[in-house]
């Protein structure tokens, strides 16, 4: 027989994500990135190591972990066929403010260097690779699939940067993202 609710310790488990995000973006912000621990954000939140390690691979993930499984969502939607502009279009529907938005807004605040330039490469990256594959199976040469892939994976990285830089301004990161896919579009097969 378990103990009753008020007398648990930790937090609930359905709030651990969300809990753990939190106390990350508040400890980067108090002692910048490099100085944080995965201790430090685990007893922030109160939560145990195992804990954040359910939810997150590393104290990078915390950052990265919502535009990741977006991105994976969209690279399983190309690979089954959907349409360049729709799946990478879904990157962007109900992504509200998170660990990243924070982050993007207060790198300088938070020391996110090198690492933080590496980590949205590899974001980059993976989409570039995924929307490539696909314009290669729709019959596109090698280089045009490349050029074409590399415009769209740099327009959904930079309408995240803009959109999140200009929170205030109302733009939804829907529509930011669509005025920058128009932009690649110019460049796709």
């Amino acid at each position: 027989m378990g103990m009753p609710a008020s007398a648990r310790s930790g937090r609930p488990r359905a709030s651990s994500r969300e809990t753990i995000a939190e106390a990350a973006g508040e400890l980067f912000l108090e002692r910048g990135y490099d100085a944080t621990s995965v201790a430090d954000i685990t007893q922030r939140a109160g939560v145990g190591r195992s804990s954040f390690f359910n939810y997150f691979a590393s104290k990078a993930d915390v950052l990265w972990s919502g535009l990741d499984d977006r991105i994976g969502r969209a690279e399983e939607a190309l690979a089954g066929g959907a349409g360049v502009r729709a799946a990478l279009a879904e990157i962007a529907e109900d992504f509200a403010p998170d660990s990243l938005a924070l982050a993007i807004t207060h790198a300088q605040v938070m020391g996110l260097g090198s690492e933080w330039e590496r980590e949205r490469a590899v974001r980059q990256a993976r989409v570039q690779r995924a929307v490539a594959v696909r314009f290669v199976r729709e019959g596109a040469g090698d280089l045009h699939a490349e050029v074409a892939a590399a415009a769209y994976a740099g327009a959904v990285l930079a309408a995240v940067w803009t959109w999140a830089d200009r929170a205030g301004s109302g733009a939804s990161l829907p529509d930011v993202l669509d005025r920058a896919l128009d932009l690649a579009a110019r460049a796709a097969p």
